[in-house]
């Protein structure tokens, strides 16, 4: 992919807001861009031909975050059973969040740079290595990896197109071989950057627009699996992740995202904050905006897990509800 300078989202020439100010400054590359055979041909979401063809290449590394909620451990026996060859297994819980603080940060708090840095780094995982990310839910999991490293300056990780289903659809084989690589050495920024924290964001309902990567049901208050309190945050518009993908799991293409996304109320000139149970499907509708062509939103990490434990308001029902006052 190569190296991005700026707001990645916008067009030449567009205004970026103040929020974004930061963001953009920050865009530089951490290191010199590689151009890797693969760069050509793909940004942020690539397809199983295009990893088949450099299967063998060093600097791929493939990454199995498949992962299930309530179901601890089976994301990798899944992995044990068979995976892309050469994969190696990340795990939501253990590898790309940090430990629950109680009640604040939510159920997938996201770690600090430096121990996720050095936890990729063990596995690895270096600086000039092109990272595929992929699960079996749509790319709802293998999001969060590829948000991770591309909000820290990792500019070469993309989410496979229709993960590990679209690889055994093509006739491509698994293994239960497991790759073993030698510590890698990876420089990532120390601080997260398109981000924000409960307190502003409530400060902010009502003038930012805010959406809800969980399923129609979850967002309603129909049903509350996990939580302990159903509904959404009031102002938030349901933006469920099937939204994004065919019928057959892959994404849309750009325009329908593009449509999609404006028919929310997210492609024009105000922030953008998507959230979800806990920060790891709402990546999902940051990188659909990213393949649409707009501006990055801002995660709201700690997501309903925080929200609702925090004691925060609630709206129920299909509509956004009214901003709570002061």
């Amino acid at each position: 992919m190569g190296g991005r300078t700026g707001d990645p989202g916008a067009a030449p020439g567009d205004r970026i807001p103040e929020a974004h100010l930061t963001y953009a400054l920050e865009r530089e590359p951490t290191r010199t861009p590689q151009h890797h055979p693969m760069t050509p041909m793909t940004r942020d979401l690539v397809g199983v031909d295009a990893v088949a063809a450099h299967l063998d290449d060093p600097p791929l590394r493939i990454v199995d975050v498949r992962w299930y909620l309530n179901r601890p451990g089976d994301g990798r026996r899944a992995f044990e059973a068979g995976h892309i060859p050469g994969a190696l297994y990340l795990d939501i819980d253990g590898d790309l969040a940090a430990p629950p603080a109680g009640a604040d940060g939510g159920r997938h708090p996201l770690p600090d740079p430096g121990a996720f840095e050095r936890r990729l780094a063990a596995a690895g995982i270096g600086d000039e290595d092109f990272v595929v990310a992929y699960d079996d839910a749509g790319g709802w999991v293998a999001s969060r990896l590829w948000w991770m490293l591309d909000d820290l300056g990792h500019r070469d990780v993309a989410v496979l197109d229709g993960g590990i289903g679209a690889w055994t659809a093509a006739g491509r084989p698994l293994t239960t071989a497991v790759r073993v690589a030698a510590p890698a050495s990876l420089h990532l920024r120390g601080r997260w950057t398109r981000t924000i924290e409960r307190a502003e964001l409530r400060r902010r309902l009502g003038s930012v627009v805010l959406i809800d990567a969980r399923a129609g049901a979850r967002y309603r208050g129909e049903t509350e699996p996990i939580d302990p309190v159903p509904g959404h945050i009031p102002t938030a518009r349901s933006a469920p992740t099937d939204g994004n993908l065919t019928p057959d799991g892959h994404f849309c293409d750009p325009d329908a995202l593009h449509a999609r996304f404006r028919e929310l109320g997210a492609a024009g000139d105000a922030d953008v904050a998507t959230y979800c149970g806990s920060g790891v499907s709402a990546t999902h509708n940051a990188l659909a905006m990213r393949l649409a062509g707009l501006r990055d939103p801002i995660l709201y990490a700690g997501s309903w897990s925080d929200w609702s434990s925090a004691g925060e308001p609630a709206a129920t029902g299909a509509e956004p509800g009214e901003a709570p006052g002061p």
